[in-house]
């Protein structure tokens, strides 16, 4: 895996498998001193819960992780504080997100990792990490497009 990649500006990671996705969220979840939110992109299957699992064990969590997709929202308390897990795909409007206390979570300053982030487009803030991950060949492909300064 490269060293480099959670470095700054944009890059990307070639991901063989599982395994190796569960890494890049460790990597992820390593490269943060603070919280952040961060955008997960890509189609049904692609990884993202995957990367999140991964991100979730880097930060103390020994238990299952599963995606949120009827919940929309699942929270960890962690040592390192509070991480949440969106999966805006069964959103029917951002501005559902206003029910479901997103403004809450931002405010308790919880690090947020959101699938399918283009269903709350309008509501949601600026990303300080956006990934997008997509299919090549049996393996997957990790973009990161950009990094935002907080």
């Amino acid at each position: 895996m490269n060293s480099g990649w959670l470095g700054g500006g944009s890059g990307e990671l070639e991901i063989a498998d599982a395994a190796a996705m569960e890494a890049a969220g460790a990597q992820l979840a390593r490269s943060l001193s603070h919280s952040a939110l961060i955008f997960l992109r890509g189609e049904l299957g692609a990884g993202k819960t995957t990367l999140v699992r991964g991100f979730l064990r880097q930060r103390g969590h020994d238990g299952a992780v599963k995606s949120p997709t009827y919940t929309l929202i699942e929270s960890y308390e962690l040592p390192g504080g509070e991480v949440c897990h969106l999966d805006l795909y069964r959103l029917g409007d951002p501005e559902e997100l206003e029910f479901l206390g997103f403004r809450d979570l931002l405010a308790r300053s919880a690090t947020c990792l959101i699938e399918w982030p283009q269903m709350g487009e309008g509501y949601l803030p600026r990303a300080d990490i956006d990934l997008r991950i997509e299919y090549a060949g049996s393996g997957r492909r990790l973009i990161l497009d950009e990094i935002f300064d907080k």
